[in-house]
């Protein structure tokens, strides 16, 4: 790829077309596949507004959560195709799409430089020579897509020929990216699932071909070095390669936080900059091993790339870690939420993004899935929560069903965030003695903060492309980054992209520290308010964890004190690192023991 960033998975609807925004220009993004529901009418309003036959795939028809995925990309890779084929052939005329293709190139870029050179070539028969090697070079953006490795809800009577293990949310939604014409990648995050890791085995455009290329690839989405390593080792040893290990911050990026136990950034990349040759060594080894148990020849090591993506918000920060730690590209997820050119934000969360503070960016417990959620305090599904609350009617319908997961009161799981879960919680609640107000009020607190997920990802995807049914919730759930706090307005394609490649600064007199530190400070806060919420039930299990991770940020500002020294990163976060240092030895967990 041209391009040194990618735009990750963002929410559900927000980057569910991205690729037909994008991709002509050589831009990478990826599409979340969990709700098919949401890929079957995007497909129908895309066959509608290209000219397309729309031939439905109901709920009901075998195997249709897998087929509604497939037909989706396929419909997706047919779009961007025709899309770039156009652009090819356009004349390299000022405002054209094809010179916008090479404008939005980094400046590092050798197809920029030509592009470049092109233009000031003014031998026609030369110029014309130059203008086709350059069209031939061209390559498209990937359209990549993202599996939640743990939103796997069983299908029952789904079966379609398939075992019922097989009809499962994440199997179904990888054999429909399996069955599709892409040739792209898929990012497994949210953790490990070792049904679905072998269920990837069932599919041949996942091993290499005679010529050691992959028609399909696998991007495994890490917190740290370890993980990484036994994620992909468990893939070798079916002989399925990981062509790309994307490294995520645990709390500064947006939608799930998953906490490392006090692992930061900064030395996390150290680690896959100083052992990612012996491990890419390591699984070719164990991987080719089990190629050859299939019968399938394993030439050359094939490549593995490393990125890393969570709260990198300068052209300085991104290029430093390309440098730096020899990353192979970065991915810019919520900033992308203020251009709608690339992402489907409706007008009313957009002017709410763009004048947004610190404080509306918040981690909490709203999710379903029972881990922590960057939220958003302005967005109109916090609005209704809050409405329904007041009206005692707390919870949300639940038609989707994708988090069904509690069976407290129930044979059947249903969801936390529904009303159904809420009314019998609530009246568990209620039926409790010897409460305190504070602790009532704690707990209430507790049950009504889920917030319907699958309802509200989608909403903004159906305001912007006016196909919101009638009767449908027009409540917008947002799951930005803090990171877009700093960001203060809407913007064109080409001012964040040239934002992210220095050519403008779209933050230039806004105080904001380092990635590094603003990291440290959400782990330092985040440890701060978790104590305050365990120190009356520790344990000597929960006490060895807090140690632990008061060691491992203690050991992330030493690793950090060390780095800023050496590339001169200034007095300024120098004096940031300091006082997240003071904050963090304020924390004297040998006195908080003690009052336990």
């Amino acid at each position: 790829m041209h391009h040194t960033f990618h735009i990750p998975v963002l929410g559900l609807g927000y980057s569910i077309d991205t690729p037909l925004k994008v991709a002509r220009y050589g831009i990478s993004s990826v599409v979340s596949i969990v709700d098919d529901e949401l890929t079957e009418r995007m497909r129908a309003f895309h066959c509608r507004e290209n000219g397309r036959e729309y031939v439905a795939i109901k709920k009901s028809d075998n195997d249709s959560r897998a087929r509604r995925i497939t037909a989706y990309l396929d419909l997706l890779r047919d779009l961007v195709n025709g899309q770039f084929m156009a652009l090819k052939q356009e004349p390299f005329l000022t405002g054209s799409d094809i010179c916008k293709y090479f404008e939005l190139l980094p400046e590092s870029s050798a197809l920029k430089y030509r592009y470049n050179r092109m233009l000031n070539v003014r031998d026609r028969v030369e110029r014309h020579r130059l203008q086709r090697q350059l069209r031939r070079d061209m390559v498209p953006g990937a359209i990549d897509v993202n599996i939640m490795a743990k939103v796997d809800k069983a299908n029952p009577g789904a079966h379609a020929g398939f075992p019922a293990t097989e009809n499962t949310d994440a199997l179904a939604a990888l054999r429909g990216f399996a069955g599709s014409s892409l040739q792209s990648s898929v990012v497994v995050s949210a953790g490990l699932n070792t049904r679905l890791y072998s269920y990837f085995e069932s599919f041949v455009d996942f091993y290499p071909d005679e010529h050691g290329r992959f028609k399909k690839k696998i991007i495994l989405k890490v917190s740290d070095f370890r993980s990484a390593a036994i994620q992909a080792k468990m893939l070798a040893k079916r002989g399925l390669w990981v062509s790309e290990f994307r490294i995520e911050s645990g709390l500064n990026c947006g939608g799930h936080a998953f906490a490392t136990d006090g692992l930061l950034l900064g030395p996390i990349l150290e680690e896959f900059k100083q052992q990612r040759s012996a491990l890419r060594a390591e699984l070719f080894g164990i991987c080719r091993q089990a190629l050859a148990g299939k019968q399938i020849a394993a030439g050359v090591i094939p490549p593995q790339r490393v990125t890393a993506q969570g709260g990198i918000g300068t052209a300085r920060e991104h290029a430093f870690l390309l440098d730096y730690y020899q990353l192979d590209g970065t991915g810019w997820g919520s900033p992308f939420l203020l251009v709608p050119e690339a992402t489907n934000v409706d007008a009313e969360t957009l002017h709410n993004l763009g004048q947004a503070t610190e404080r509306d960016f918040y981690l909490s417990n709203s999710s379903p899935l029972g881990v922590l959620f960057n939220n958003f305090r302005k967005s109109t599904a916090e609005a209704q929560r809050l409405q329904r609350i007041e009206a005692g009617r707390p919870g949300s319908p639940c038609t989707k069903k994708f988090l069904c997961s509690n069976t407290e009161f129930t044979e059947a799981p249903i969801c936390t965030a529904s009303r159904e879960y809420q009314y019998l919680k609530i009246n568990e609640l209620n039926e409790q003695q010897g409460l305190s107000e504070a602790e009532f009020a704690a707990r209430l607190s507790s049950i009504t903060e889920k917030v319907c997920l699958c309802e509200g990802l989608c909403a903004s995807a159906y305001l912007v492309n006016g196909i919101l049914k009638p009767k449908e919730s027009e409540a917008v759930s947002i799951c930005p980054g803090p990171n877009l706090a700093y960001f203060s307005s809407s913007y064109t394609l080409k001012e964040m992209v040239g934002h992210i490649y220095g050519r403008l600064d779209l933050l230039k007199d806004i105080g904001r520290a380092h990635v590094f530190i603003n990291e440290l400070n959400l782990y330092v806060n985040y440890l701060k308010q978790d104590l305050l919420n365990t120190v009356q039930v520790l344990d000597d299990k929960r006490k060895k964890h807090y140690d632990n991770f008061m060691k491992q940020l203690a050991g992330g500002i030493a690793y950090y004190g060390s780095l800023f020294l050496s590339i001169e990163a200034g007095a300024a976060a120098q004096a940031q690192l300091a006082q997240a240092e003071a904050e963090l030895s304020a924390l004297r967990l040998s006195d908080l023991w003690a009052l336990a």
